[in-house]
């Protein structure tokens, strides 16, 4: 079994141990007072494990640890992975960010664009340029999700039964030729807006590999990386490592709550948007092979410019997500932060809500994962637990900034 271990001492590679286990404590009092069920924390430098944790529990009631090889659901950092599949295509020449989405997905061909109105009233246009591979890879396709209530096109997402972004029932294939046959909220490259552009992105790996996205994912990244535990479902014999999800009780600490079904067989809907699991063992070796270039363990599956490519702002005009984002995105949370091809990526460190490195990439998921990788300082950090608040904590932030100050050299 694959499993995370610390390699060095953190003071041999310029971290401070005392800053580390302030780090430790810290997120151990949310544990204590029940705002988290348990965590993981790992960082390394220079590719070696130098500070690991594991704290709390992976199933509270039956007071199950968290451990270094349990399992979670990492749903949004799926899309990177989905990115590197793309990026992989595109290095064999079957791919290209300048394609148009239509040419691969013809139920595309005749996009609409929101006009004017709402409900009823909505009106809408032919969009005046297509849909480019670029637009999905960048949160700039004018697509959406259903649970924002910023547009009315938001709106128009929920009539379709796209709450959880996938019809009831619905496989890869016919969700899209939904999401085709709705009205774009603007036009594409025009806006930057968190959608569901990855599954359409996963969809087109399929097409264009003739695979099944878990497929393509097992045979050209997870074996060649060494990722045990990654995909899209967990097989009864590593069903205890599970951890279970979390929300917030109406009165007080944190209940159960239905999470992505990855139990048994293999799902009939495979989201590139958020449909994965994996263990900290199985981040940890995707974000060196960020961190990397391309390249682990002698095992190259991009050139090192194609990462650097998917680690730049590809927002115009050197724009932040704040600058560039729809209404639903203008949180002041974006403010020094651009997008390249799937990943967030530090434009302006002096901006950022907590301090992060210049050109410092990576992405989290909605049950509060997330890495990052920070190639100035040849840092890779997880955090990992299974919580979905109600309310927003301030992980993220407090994370980075305790990382931060624990870094001596």
């Amino acid at each position: 079994m694959a499993k995370l271990r610390q390699e060095v001492d953190p003071d041999e590679v310029g971290l401070d141990h005392k800053a580390l286990d302030r780090l430790d404590q810290h997120f151990a009092h949310y544990v204590d007072v029940e705002r988290l069920p348990g965590f993981l924390v790992s960082v390394a430098r220079g590719g070696r494990v130098a500070h690991l944790t594991a704290h709390g529990y992976r199933d509270v009631a039956a007071k199950l640890p968290v451990t270094p090889d349990t399992l979670y659901r990492i749903y949004s950092m799926t899309k990177p992975v989905t990115a590197v599949a793309a990026l992989i295509l595109m290095e064999e020449g079957k791919l290209s960010l300048d394609d148009p989405v239509a040419d691969h997905l013809p139920a595309f061909a005749d996009m609409r664009v929101y006009d004017s109105g709402s409900g009823a009233g909505l009106k809408t246009r032919p969009v005046e340029q297509p849909m480019l591979i670029r637009h999905l890879m960048t949160h700039t396709s004018g697509l959406t999700f259903a649970f924002y209530h910023s547009h009315p096109v938001d709106a128009l997402y929920r009539e379709a039964h796209l709450e959880s972004s996938v019809p009831p029932g619905a496989n890869l294939a016919e969700t899209i030729d939904v999401y085709a046959s709705l009205p774009l909220q603007f036009e594409p490259g025009t806006q930057w807006n968190y959608s569901v552009a990855s599954n359409v992105l996963g969809r087109i790996v399929e097409v264009v590999s003739g695979q099944r996205l878990d497929e393509f994912f097992a045979e050209r990244i997870f074996r060649p990386l060494g990722m045990p535990d990654a995909g899209f479902q967990v097989p009864d014999e590593k069903a205890d490592r599970l951890s279970e999800l979390y929300g917030d009780a109406d009165g007080g600490g944190i209940e159960p709550i239905a999470g992505l079904p990855l139990r048994g067989g293999r799902p009939r809907f495979l989201s590139g948007s958020g449909g994965m699991a994996a263990s900290p063992y199985d981040v940890h070796r995707f974000a060196e092979f960020l961190r990397r270039r391309g390249e682990l363990d002698g095992t190259r599956l991009l050139a090192p410019e194609t990462v650097d490519l998917m680690a730049s702002n590809h927002l115009p005009g050197g724009a932040d997500m704040r600058a560039f984002g729809s209404p639903a995105h203008q949180e002041s949370g974006n403010d020094g932060i651009g997008f390249g091809l799937s990943v967030s990526v530090v434009i302006d460190p002096d901006r950022t809500q907590a301090p992060m490195g210049l050109g410092a990439f990576g992405w989290s998921g909605v049950a509060t994962t997330t890495f990052w990788v920070d190639p100035g300082r040849d840092l890779t950090v997880q955090f990992m637990t299974q919580l979905r608040p109600k309310s927003s904590l301030k992980i993220m932030p407090e994370l980075k900034q305790l990382v931060h100050e624990a870094i001596t050299g």
